[in-house]
């Protein structure tokens, strides 16, 4: 079975960025292919990853739902909506040559997400077997962990910026995967955005008092906001950035 890496945190701290970089060091180090999963409803690890999305789970969410009230969504006469679900479902993949990428996305006007959820957790179970490795960038918070999104998880980072406020979520979500028997083989704590790649006192004393591992601190750089603003996938970097770098050495630490 696929190696599951589950990414979570709270919003803005860096977990697209940071999913990014770890599924291109995978696939660099020939753990391929890698199955990416943005599983935020606003999804942006595309963005991240400089491809184009085709449908995303919530898409055919709204074809289901919508089929036999709106002309413009039709299910083929003598199929049954989940046997023309699973269909669709081979187009909510965008493959790549050592990945491929399936995005939960969201849904249009009113409802909840329970139906796409649903679809991202049977899917991940049915395509288990065949990557070695499944990243998972989690949308921010503790919602997907709580309704358990994933049939399991070996490796679970939580990433945070150097704010008190960032590590104490990260603190809540490692105790919410314990009540909820999640057993990661490895859960730790990555530090995003340190200046210097550095952390203060306080921070550290956060880290300590929420009882969390840290594995490492990815440094500000610049050249992170300069890929944003111009549109610029992140794993475009340099190879010497002090962010690959620094990952790098994080992600050795892992033993993946």
């Amino acid at each position: 079975m696929g190696h599951i890496i589950a990414v979570s945190g709270k919003g803005g701290v860096g977990k697209t960025t940071l999913c990014g970089l770890l599924i291109q060091y995978l696939c660099e180090t020939g753990k391929k292919p890698v199955l990416a999963v943005d599983a935020d409803a606003n999804a942006n690890l595309n963005e991240v990853l400089g491809v184009e999305v085709g449908a995303t789970l919530g898409e055919l969410r709204e074809e289901i739902e919508r089929a036999g009230v709106d002309p413009k969504y039709k299910i083929p006469a003598g199929i049954t909506k989940a046997a023309y679900l699973e269909s669709r479902l081979a187009n909510a993949l965008t493959e790549e040559d050592d990945y491929d990428l399936m995005v939960m996305g969201r849904s249009q006007g009113q409802g909840c997400y329970c139906f796409v959820n649903g679809i991202v957790q049977s899917q991940v179970q049915k395509l288990q077997s065949h990557y070695p490795y499944i990243v998972v960038d989690n949308e921010a918070g503790m919602e997907h962990i709580s309704r358990g999104l994933l049939p399991t998880m070996d490796s679970a980072i939580l990433v945070s910026d150097c704010s008190r406020r960032g590590v104490q979520a990260a603190g809540r979500i490692a105790r919410l995967m314990e009540e909820l028997n999640f057993h990661p083989k490895k859960t730790g704590l990555i530090v995003n955005r340190a200046p210097q790649g550095k952390l203060d006192e306080g921070t550290l004393e956060e880290i300590k008092n929420q009882k969390l591992d840290l594995l490492g601190v990815v440094p500000q750089d610049d050249a992170v906001y300069r890929f944003d603003c111009e549109g610029r996938p992140t794993v475009q970097l340099p190879e010497d950035s002090p962010v690959r770098e620094a990952l790098k050495g994080i992600i050795e630490k892992l033993e993946l």
